[in-house]
């Protein structure tokens, strides 16, 4: 099923008919045509023989038709878009999925929520957003067991914290979707199914929509639980609605994968429902302009979404710019972009200008697109005339005074390479809000192409760190690391982002942030603990220090009364932060390892893929773990057999250690090694295993009660003092 109706094409209007019907609005694929080459009508002969004004209005009657029958067919009932609690999602035209690790929305050194620095940062950029996806689930769902509503559980301050940030949004004009998984099926057991949790976490925080993740349509049991509590929810589908009866209940949807052609499609779930709100998502898009003229074609919305997974993906500043000129247009005249007398391809007089129409009382508002990669001035559409109908270019804020000819009136316009319009027709006494035509006047006095379109990846910044005092010796426990040539290889284990600039994290010898990494280091000697830091050494830190964090949440989640469980005191220590990690190499007189230091005391100098060797050895690490619930890991010293060339132990496979920290303006996150015994089983989107020694795992950081992890543990370095 497709998200898009694909253009009319030639003037073969009596044999095109079946096909457009069925090829074109079902399965989004042009079928052969009889006495037409295959591909017809996109074939080597050029997109410059399609005629598609010729056969337009045929086609569009024929679109009517196909819409009155599939509606007829699902039994189609308009309620929810007529219930005065949902119809928000009517004007909901730029919504962004928002990561809670995002600096601009959290500030863990304050320990507070910073909606309005997030907010006022769009409004700066695009001209803000009618609504965002709180997003705190993956990518680092899966590194432990905790489940989906763990994690809302697990944000700072609890539920009661996330309901703080809703209202913050809410105090804008903001409204809030909580997101759903259908896959998460391998983290504990929720003790629920996915809707009554999921209603429950609404009825919470105050939420107004669900994001369904990978789903074709969120199923109506989650509506309808949300509606039993007296939560009325817009559903959000993440992908297209896979059948079309969805439709009824999910009143807003994503819009992906938009054709590129010369000639711009038709939204299909608009067509069929013009009341049908889409955000068309193009998350990885460097260039955008083919999906912001879909969306001005089609009178649809957006999603703005630049941090996708920890990896900021920024609009460029034409793109933004283009954002908020459409935006502000589709705002001011929202209520014509439901018109159910829409028409998509309106006679337009230019070759390469495509418009739609949306008829409402006494107004009609045209949206015009130029595909065509130059300016194209003239008269651009022959309206019908009324005596005292005024027209106004609400793309450039002025009033048009057209040259009258036979009934018609000839809209003249200059568009832009690649450029918008938009035209208003009111009859005699309908007025024209003057603050907005000033306000488009302004803004239209730059042009788009004047601005730049060139994409950059956001530079990162490697955390310092503080030395520490020089020994000779390896303090007790630790093990000597030489100094000496290290050819340092490893690359990010991200499930997403393929191999585009900006993905994983920037070293300070590279020029932006990517996935794969090789230099050659010259490393000082140094000592490493032999194994992690056990619950025991981690007790005698808190007796000598009484260490108590700001943000307690989680911290020392498994042990019991202020001390480790017994039989667990040569475990390596877990539910520790990276903070808490600092806090307690610090009282130590020692330090976190850098990346690189703990690859080269788990690798030596020989390249090898495991501390051991070569060839996996499954008796060099603790089992793994599949059950859905997170077991106490191993002791320490529990696998001599997995030591690295210097005789450093428990390396992989038992618990992820912490290391370095990298953040850029939007994004923190911390690279952790050697990965763990969980296993979450059912999906692929869980947090990836890393053991090799080339591969490490990047973990977004938000705040402690939410970094704190029941399988992260860390190690600690001393500096040595310098050999001759």
């Amino acid at each position: 099923m497709t998200d898009h109706i694909l253009p009319p094409g030639d003037d073969d209007r009596g044999e095109l008919r079946t096909e457009f019907r069925f090829s074109h609005v079902t399965t989004g694929r042009y079928l052969p045509v009889p006495g037409k080459a295959p591909g017809w009508p996109f074939a080597e002969i050029g997109h410059w023989k399609i005629d598609t004004k010729a056969c337009a209005d045929d086609w569009v009657r024929e679109l009517i038709d196909w819409r009155r029958e599939h509606l007829i067919r699902i039994g189609y009932d308009d309620a929810n878009y007529r219930r005065p609690e949902l119809q928000w999602a009517q004007r909901n035209f730029v919504h962004v999925q928002m990561m809670v690790e995002d600096r601009y929305f959290y500030d863990p050194v304050k320990g507070e929520y910073t909606v309005d620095r997030y907010l006022d940062d769009l409004e700066a950029r695009f001209g803000g957003v009618d609504s965002v996806l709180i997003w705190y689930i993956y990518p680092n769902i899966g590194v432990d067991d905790r489940n989906q509503t763990d994690l809302a559980h697990d944000m700072p301050g609890g539920l009661a914290g996330l309901k703080l940030a809703v209202d913050a949004f809410h105090r804008r004009g903001v409204r809030v979707f909580l997101p759903t998984k259908p896959w998460d099926n391998g983290t504990r057991p929720q003790g629920q199914r996915d809707w009554h949790a999921i209603a429950d976490l609404i009825r919470a925080v105050g939420a107004d929509g669900i994001n369904g993740d990978t789903y074709n349509g969120v199923p109506r049991a989650f509506f309808d639980a949300c509606d039993a509590v007296g939560c009325p929810v817009v559903l959000q589908p993440e992908s297209t609605i896979s059948s079309e009866e969805q439709l009824i209940w999910n009143v807003q949807s994503w819009g992906k994968k938009v054709p590129s052609d010369v000639i711009p499609s038709v939204a299909k779930w608009k067509w069929l429902e013009p009341r049908h709100m889409i955000n068309v998502e193009n998350r990885w898009g460097r260039n955008r302009t083919n999906d912001l003229q879909y969306i001005h074609f089609n009178g649809v919305g957006y999603n703005a979404w630049e941090n996708i997974w920890g990896i900021w993906n920024q609009f460029t500043p034409r793109d933004a710019e283009t954002l908020r000129r459409i935006a502000a247009l589709q705002r001011a005249f929202a209520p014509l972009l439901v018109s159910m007398d829409w028409r998509p391809y309106a006679p337009t007089l230019q070759a390469g200008v495509f418009a739609s129409s949306f008829p409402g009382t006494g107004r009609t508002l045209w949206t015009l697109v130029n595909r065509m990669e130059y300016e194209i001035v003239g008269e651009q559409m022959a309206l019908p005339h009324e005596a005292g109908r005024r027209y106004f270019d609400l793309w450039n804020g002025r009033e048009l005074q057209p040259r009258i000819l036979d009934g018609q009136a000839l809209i003249e316009l200059a568009l832009e390479p690649q450029g918008y319009g938009a035209v208003l027709a009111t009859d005699d006494g309908v007025v024209v809000d003057p603050a907005y035509l000033a306000r488009a006047a302004e803004l239209s006095r730059v042009p788009l192409q004047s601005l730049s379109g060139r994409w950059a990846a956001l530079p990162q910044r490697l955390r310092d760190l503080t030395p520490t005092v020089a020994q000779a010796a390896p303090p007790e426990g630790m093990v000597s690391i030489p100094g000496g040539e290290f050819e340092f290889v490893v690359g990010g284990i991200e499930i997403e982002g393929q191999t585009w600039a900006g993905v994983d994290v920037q070293y300070p010898w590279e020029s932006c942030p990517r996935r794969a990494h090789r230099h050659r280091l010259t490393l000082s000697a140094f000592h490493i603990d032999r194994h992690p830091v056990t619950n025991a050494a981690f007790k005698r830190f808190m007796d000598a220090s009484r260490y108590a964090p700001a943000d307690a949440h989680n911290f020392l989640r498994d042990w019991v009364d202020g001390a480790p469980r017994p039989g667990w005191e040569n475990k390596p220590v877990t539910w520790v932060g990276l903070e808490d990690a600092r806090a307690y190499a610090a009282w130590a007189g020692k330090r976190l390892p850098r990346e690189w230091e703990w690859q080269y005391a788990a690798q030596g100098t020989d390249g090898r893929a495991y501390p051991w060797g070569s060839n996996w050895d499954a008796d060099a690490v603790p089992a793994p773990q599949r059950g859905r619930t997170l077991h106490a890991p191993d002791d320490v010293d529990a696998h001599p057999r997995g030591a690295s060339p210097f005789g450093v132990q428990d390396l992989i496979g038992n618990v992820w250690q912490w290391t370095d920290e990298f953040e850029d303006e939007h994004t923190r996150a911390a690279i952790v090694r050697g990965g763990s015994s969980y296993l979450a089983q059912t999906s692929h989107w869980y947090f990836p295993q890393a053991y090799r020694l080339d591969q490490h795992g990047k973990y977004l950081l938000m705040a402690p009660s939410k970094d704190r992890s029941g399988a992260i543990g860390f190690r600690c370095v001393v500096d040595a003092v310098a050999q001759p």
